[in-house]
């Protein structure tokens, strides 16, 4: 599966445009590291629980898209998004969305 952030990919043609393909995943840490993160926020420096709950999250939300363009008989998806929203306190979900396409 080719995956871009452009409407093309280089070398290739889009052969049909299926469209939008989404996957999404909301994510939340547990307590402790929560308390970690706070504390870690009163002396500065990154709060490297919630980088990596994000990077976890962005990934499942790749997979989940890239699974749902395959569903759909794709080979490629082209202009994909990502979106952050706060869902609750320490809980977010990551969108990600582009078009499917099968290129040739």
């Amino acid at each position: 599966m080719i995956i871009v952030n452009t409407d093309f990919v280089q070398g290739k043609k889009v052969a049909e445009t299926i469209g939008i393909v989404k996957g999404s995943t909301i994510r939340a840490k547990w307590i402790g590291k929560d308390i970690m993160a706070g504390l870690r926020q009163l002396v500065g420096g990154e709060l490297k629980e919630y980088t990596e709950m994000l990077t976890e999250a962005r990934k499942q939300s790749v997979q989940r898209m890239v699974q749902d363009a395959e569903s759909l008989g794709a080979n490629g998806i082209i202009n994909i998004r990502f979106t952050t929203s706060q869902i609750m306190s320490s809980a977010a979900e990551i969108l990600v969305y582009g078009t499917a396409v099968k290129l040739k």
